[in-house]
C-alpha cells in the first residue's frame, strides 16, 4: 500500500508535487503556532488587566504565521522540483521572506518589552516619577531599535544580490566624502538626533513631565527622535524640535517631583483682620481634599500707599491639582470677604480740609 503511495507521489506532476509541498509547508507551519499559542496559554495565562501571554500571542501572532510556514518551506527545498535555472530564484525569494518575516517578528518582541515596562512601570500613579523616567527612555530606545532592525533588514535583502553587492563595494570608496558633505547638509538634523540621544539619557523632559514653554503650559505627550509633542491645557498641540530643550531655557514643573507649591494673591484694605481671614483660610484647605497637608501659609508679602498684598501659599500633589486648588481657595475667600468684611476691599481715601470754616476734616472714600 505504501508502495504504491509512493510510486503514485513519484509520478505526479511537477506543478501538483509543488502545490503540495508548498501547502504541506503552510500547514505544518500553523499546526506549530497553533500548540505554541495552547502551550502557552496553559502554562502562563494570568487573570487581571495585563497578561505576558495576550501580549505575546498579540504581537507575534502574525508573524509567526508568515515565518513558520517560511521556516517549513525552507526546509523542505530538497524536495521541491524545480528546474535548475529557477531553483536560484525560488531559493532567494524564499530566503529573502524569512529575512523580513523574521524582522517583523523582532519589531514585535519590542512591543511586548514595551507593554511588559508599561505594566511594571505605572505612570497613572501618584507617585510616577521613575515611571515617567524608563518610559521616556524606552520610547527613544525603542524607535532607535525599530529602526536599526529595518536598516540591517534592508541590507540583508540587498546582500542577496550580487550585482547589489558590486555596486556597494565601489560606493565605499566614497563614503568618507559623501558623510561630510551629508554632514554639512544635514546639521540640523544631526542636531536633533543628537539631542535626542541626550534627552533620553540626561532627561531634562520626560513623557508627562508639565512644561511651560513658549508662554504655554502642557504636558509632554510624544517624545521622538527629532521633535517634541506637548499636549497643552485646551487641546492644542505644540511640536518643537527636539533641540529646543538643549538650547533654550523652559519650566519643568515636574524634573525632581510631581509636588507642587501653589499661591493665590488678594489684594486688600490695611483695614482687613488678617487672623479671621487666616482661620478661614486653614478650614477651606482643611475641607478640601485637593490639599495634601503639607504647606499652608498666609503672610503678607507687599504693601504700598493703596492696598497690602497678602499670599495664600498651599501645597498640592501635581499641578493640575495645584491648579484646581488655588481656583477653590481664591472664589471661597472671595465670597467671605464679601460677606463678612465688605468694607475691606481695596477703596482709595480723599481728605478735604477746610481752613475757614475751622471744622474737622472729612474724609470722602472711594471704591478702586
Amino acid at each position: 500500500m505504501i508502495d504504491k503511495l509512493l510510486n503514485a507521489l513519484d509520478h505526479l506532476p511537477d506543478y501538483l508535487w509543488n502545490l503540495m509541498l508548498i501547502a504541506g509547508a503552510i500547514l505544518v507551519g500553523l499546526i506549530i503556532k497553533w500548540l505554541l499559542a495552547i502551550t502557552i496559554k496553559f502554562l502562563y495565562a494570568k487573570k487581571g488587566e495585563y497578561s505576558l501571554t495576550r501580549s505575546i500571542i498579540k504581537h507575534l501572532g502574525k508573524p509567526v504565521n508568515y515565518f513558520l510556514p517560511l521556516l517549513a518551506l525552507n526546509l523542505a527545498e530538497p524536495l521541491i522540483r524545480i528546474k535548475p535555472k529557477y531553483f536560484p530564484a525560488y531559493d532567494k525569494f524564499v530566503d529573502i521572506s524569512l529575512i523580513i518575516a523574521f524582522a517583523a517578528i523582532l519589531v514585535s518582541i519590542t512591543n511586548v518589552v514595551q507593554d511588559y515596562i508599561y505594566h511594571v512601570y505605572d505612570s497613572s500613579a501618584e507617585n510616577n516619577l521613575r515611571a515617567r523616567k524608563i518610559r521616556t527612555q524606552l520610547q527613544f530606545v525603542r524607535r532607535l531599535v525599530i529602526t536599526t532592525i529595518i536598516i540591517l533588514t534592508v541590507c540583508a535583502v540587498l546582500l542577496n544580490f550580487d550585482h547589489l553587492r558590486k555596486i556597494g563595494a565601489t560606493l565605499l570608496t566614497g563614503v568618507g566624502v559623501g558623510g561630510i558633505i551629508i554632514g554639512f547638509a544635514a546639521q540640523k538634523s544631526l542636531g536633533n538626533f543628537l539631542a535626542g540621544f541626550q534627552i533620553a539619557f540626561t532627561q531634562p523632559i520626560r513623557i508627562d513631565d508639565v512644561l511651560v514653554l513658549e508662554g504655554e503650559w502642557g504636558r509632554v505627550e510624544e517624545i521622538s527622535l527629532t521633535y517634541v509633542v506637548v499636549n497643552i491645557w485646551d487641546q492644542r498641540r505644540l511640536i518643537v524640535p527636539i533641540n529646543y530643550f538643549i538650547e533654550k531655557p523652559f519650566q519643568n514643573w515636574t524634573r525632581s517631583t510631581s509636588e507642587l507649591l501653589g499661591t493665590v494673591f488678594l489684594y486688600m484694605d490695611y483695614t482687613i483682620p488678617l487672623e479671621p481671614l487666616r482661620a478661614e483660610f486653614y478650614r477651606l484647605l482643611d475641607g478640601a481634599p485637593l490639599w495634601d497637608k503639607r504647606v499652608r501659609v498666609l503672610q503678607i508679602t507687599n504693601a504700598s500707599e493703596k492696598t497690602m498684598e497678602i499670599r495664600f501659599l498651599m501645597s498640592a500633589h501635581n499641578s493640575s491639582q495645584a491648579f484646581d486648588l488655588r481656583c477653590y481657595i481664591r472664589e471661597n475667600l472671595i465670597v467671605y470677604i464679601q460677606q463678612n468684611y465688605p468694607g475691606s476691599l481695596p477703596q482709595n481715601r480723599v481728605t478735604l480740609d477746610n481752613p475757614f470754616t475751622g471744622q474737622v476734616p472729612a474724609v470722602v472714600t472711594e471704591r478702586s
